[in-house]
Parts: structure tokens; C-alpha cells; sequence
């Protein structure tokens, strides 16, 4: 059950317009008017809700269904109970995704700049933003419009922030420019110091860091993710990414579009990613390697060579997939022997 203290619902719904929204076939018309309050699990709905039942691994428990309705499949729909009102949809992962957006939201906070906020007159704030306790803006920050600032977030001077943004509680962004849309999760840093050094006489002198990050549009970084700002190139983050909690992407690093990266992946210096590359947790790369578009990278791999396109590897070092499973195919043989 979804908690009202943290969400706003919005039903309730008649299974009339959940099906509109789904793209759903409520079976028996007659039951088209029945409200629905929520959505909840197979196991936990109530007659008052809704659920939805795709995965076929899960056909032995659907007559424990106590739900009002069950969206699912033509070809799963004979397992639902008889007092459960059934819609069938071609796609119920999407269905569920579209019905939750409009059954929940978030509790929404009106425009405000609280009293406790530093901002910098220099600073433009668009309207319709939200500016919680204890934040700081530096000079000559632009923020968008619609956008929600979230208690104890630094902004260092010059940041560029684009629309319809939320930046999370704790949060700092220095040297970067965001695009709309983005989302930043709580304890982010963005633009802190790239990792450079070189030994000069005996001792570590610190590589000036001179370059920005520039995120794009419909972007999100996960908790206490670190993306750190480039030497003298910029540290680039393309557009529809999705970088999970505790990410390291080190200075020059470039992500094309739609890549993701699973919690804990670490990513050394200067390294370029194509689109839709995907990145398994606790995977880690070495610096100044090329990882084509559409790459897989499993769980725990160690990348140490470029990756063409397409590739999916595993392992550590990676390799491809299949010469992966080789190697682990010999190595069971020759332990039993």
C-alpha cells in the first residue's frame, strides 16, 4: 500500500478510465464503473485495488489474488480468481508505469525561497522555483524555472541550472552547466577536483583542474554520486542518462545518450562512451579507453581494452560474453577432475 504521508493519491478511478489509461480491455463490461482506490502487490491488494500480474514464473500464486481487479496478460488472465475483475492488456509493465503516474505523486511544494537561504544578488532564479532552508547560491547563478531546490544545496558561482530540475537535499554543484529536466539526487558532488597529479621531486603536485561539467537534458544522478570536472576538457554527461547511487565518473570522462550505470561503477579519467551503453554494478574501467554504443558491460567486470559496438563482455578482465562462459565451462571441468 502506498503511504498518503509521502503521496498524494489521486484516485479513486473506475476501471472504465484505468483502462483508458492502461490501454487496457476491461473483460466484463458490467464491471466497468467498479472504483479502484490504489495500486498495491499480488499478494497485498485489497478489493479496493488494483495489481498487476505479467511474469509467469508467478502463475501459482495468482489464485491467492484478493485484488478488485488484475491487469494482465490474454494468456494469464484464466488464472485470475473469479471475483477479480480482469483487464487484459498487450503490455502490463507499461500499463502499471502509465497508471502509477497517474494514481501517485509526489506531495508537490509551492514556489518559495526560504528565510534561511544564501542567495547572491547576482543569482537569477525563474519562476515558479522552490528554494529550501540553508541553501547557498553563489554570484551569477541562472536557474531555470520550475525547479526545486531542496534544503542544504550548494551552488558555486556561475552554475547554469535548466528547468524543471530537482536538486537534492546536500547536494553541491560547482564548474558545471545542467540541462532541463534533470533530477540530483541527494549528496550528489558535481564538479569537485578531477583525481591529477604528478610526481615532481619526491611529491604529488596537484594537476590544476580547469575545465567544467556539462550535463544535458532529462539526466539523473544517483546519491552520493561523484562526477568531477575535466582538466581542460569538459566532463560530459549526454542526454536521457541514468547514473545510479555511489558512481565515480572521473575527470574528461564523455557518456553519449541513454547510458546507465549501475551502483558503484567506477569510471577512470578520460574515457568516452557512445549511446546507450550499459554498465553492471561495481563495474570498473581503466582510463582512456573507447566504449562503443550499446555496449553491456556484466556485474563486477574490469575493463581494461576498448569495447567495440555492440559488444556485451564480462569478467575480469572483461572479454566477450561467450569466451567468458568458456573459460568458466574449462575451469569446472578441470576442478573436477
Amino acid at each position: 500500500m502506498v503511504d498518503a504521508t509521502f503521496f498524494e493519491n489521486n484516485g479513486p478511478f473506475t476501471l472504465q478510465k484505468i483502462a483508458a489509461i492502461c490501454e487496457a480491455e476491461v473483460k466484463d463490461a458490467s464491471k466497468a464503473q467498479m472504483m479502484i482506490a490504489g495500486i498495491a502487490t499480488m499478494k497485498s491488494a485489497t478489493e479496493s485495488e488494483i495489481c498487476f500480474f505479467y511474469d509467469k514464473k508467478a502463475k501459482e500464486n495468482a489464485a491467492e489474488i484478493k485484488a478488485g481487479a488484475c491487469v494482465t496478460t490474454e494468456e494469464l488472465a484464466a488464472f485470475v480468481p473469479a471475483t477479480t475483475a480482469v483487464l487484459t492488456a498487450k503490455n502490463p509493465k507499461l500499463a502499471f508505469l502509465k497508471l502509477n503516474r497517474e494514481f501517485y505523486s509526489e506531495k508537490v511544494r509551492k514556489p518559495d525561497i526560504a528565510s534561511s537561504a544564501r542567495i547572491h544578488p547576482s543569482a537569477i532564479i525563474g519562476q515558479g522555483t522552490y528554494i529550501g532552508d540553508c541553501v547557498v547560491i553563489g554570484e551569477n547563478v541562472h536557474i531555470g524555472e520550475n525547479c526545486m531546490i531542496e534544503p542544504g544545496v550548494v551552488i558555486a558561482r556561475g552554475c547554469q541550472i535548466g528547468s524543471d530540475c530537482r536538486i537534492g537535499a546536500n547536494a553541491s554543484i560547482s564548474y558545471a552547466v545542467i540541462g532541463n529536466g534533470c533530477y540530483i539526487y541527494t549528496g550528489v558532488r558535481i564538479g569537485q577536483d578531477g583525481f591529477g597529479f604528478m610526481m615532481l621531486n619526491g611529491k604529488h603536485e596537484r594537476i590544476p583542474q580547469l575545465g567544467r561539467v556539462v550535463i544535458g537534458n532529462d539526466v539523473e544522478i544517483g546519491a552520493n554520486t561523484c562526477i568531477d570536472r575535466g582538466a581542460l576538457d569538459d566532463t560530459v554527461i549526454g542526454d536521457g542518462c541514468r547514473i545510479d547511487n555511489l558512481v565515480q565518473v572521473a575527470h574528461n570522462d564523455k557518456l553519449g545518450n541513454g547510458c546507465v550505470l549501475v551502483a558503484q561503477t567506477g569510471i577512470a579519467g578520460s574515457c568516452t562512451f557512445g549511446d546507450y551503453v550499459v554498465c553492471g554494478g561495481q563495474t570498473g574501467f581503466a582510463d582512456h579507453l573507447n566504449v562503443g554504443s550499446g555496449v553491456q558491460v556484466a556485474s563486477q567486470s574490469g575493463v581494461m581494452r576498448d569495447i567495440k559496438p555492440g559488444e556485451v563482455v564480462m569478467g575480469s578482465p572483461a572479454v566477450k560474453f561467450n569466451d567468458y562462459m568458456r573459460q568458466v565451462a574449462y575451469l569446472q571441468k578441470i576442478t573436477k577432475r
